[in-house]
């Protein structure tokens, strides 16, 4: 931790940081989707992943999972968050669903992660945090309520975007559960390097690994390395280790609101008077759900 920054303050600028290169994520993925199809774009994403990895880890010379098991819990985490979650998304949004519909979808996580974390992971979950919960839910569906198109929900979708679910929800609880101090620069090279020894044959069997290279692909892939692979995950999970799973998940809630931003600033697309209502909402929701009393923050530090 920066030595500048208090405990409260680091947190907050990885929050922060998390939930704005998530929500321009969507943006640069709709671009990089373009030009090729989800699986050979993922794969050059890992691929270029790799090339950057390898040479700064010579470097610093991280520390290496101890043993065969621990090597095994990182390549199932690895698969769930970006095998799974990202391939999911992506060929949701290569299959047309619209934007709205998987924001709401994919919004459900901070719900599976409270049921999950209370049930199985021994969190103590209050009645506050369950009704910020449902807020931040509701706050979310009407950000995008301008977006929906139930038209648009092919089978094949909504099967996409389920899984993409799944994979984001379990991958994060399973790493924090069972690689809880593993060297995150590590765990991201045989993350992805187990991520492209699974995408690489689909992305050639499935889809012909045919790419229309250009600046705006490599931009794109640049952007969602470094920014998101690299800098984002692992705030999510320096976050995670940090603090109650819940309140973590819960920041997933704010990423529409980004996007929202990014529309208006980039496109000149001015909100709804519904969203507006709804970043409101949504906001209610998180603080609900993230905040903690004096006596909670005593003890958790």
């Amino acid at each position: 931790m920066p030595a500048l920054l208090s405990p409260r303050a680091y947190e907050s600028l990885l929050a922060w940081y998390f939930v704005s290169v998530w929500g321009s994520g969507f943006l640069a993925t709709k671009l990089g989707l373009q030009h090729a199809a989800p699986f050979t774009f993922l794969s050059l994403r890992f691929a270029f992943g790799l090339l950057c990895l390898i040479p700064l880890l010579l470097i610093v010379r991280p520390r290496w999972p101890a043993n065969r098991s621990e090597a095994g819990h990182l390549l199932v985490a690895g698969l769930l968050m970006h095998a799974v979650h990202l391939g999911g998304s992506h060929y949701t949004q290569y299959l047309g669903i619209s934007a709205g519909i998987t924001a709401v979808l994919l919004s459900v996580q901070p719900l599976l992660t409270a049921v999950i974390a209370g049930r199985w992971m021994g969190e103590r979950i209050s009645a506050r945090q369950w009704a910020g919960i449902a807020i931040g839910l509701a706050g979310v569906t009407l950000i995008v309520w301008h977006k929906i198109d139930v038209r648009e929900a092919t089978a094949g979708a909504l099967l996409a975007v389920t899984i993409s679910l799944a994979g984001v929800t379990a991958g994060t609880l399973y790493q924090r559960r069972w690689c809880p101090t593993v060297d995150l620069r590590a765990a991201a090279l045989l993350q992805f390097a187990g991520t492209l020894v699974i995408l690489a044959p689909l992305a050639w069997l499935v889809e012909g690994a045919t790419v229309r290279w250009s600046w705006a692909l490599a931009g794109a892939i640049v952007f969602l390395v470094i920014g998101a692979s690299f800098l984002a995950v692992n705030a999510l999970h320096t976050l995670m280790r940090r603090g109650q799973a819940t309140r973590v998940t819960s920041l997933i809630y704010l990423t529409p609101i980004f996007a929202v931003a990014l529309e208006l600033a980039f496109f000149g697309v001015v909100p709804t008077a519904i969203s507006l209502a709804g970043i409101a909402v949504t906001c209610c929701g998180v603080a609900m759900v993230s905040w903690q009393g004096k006596k909670s923050r005593e003890t958790a530090a």
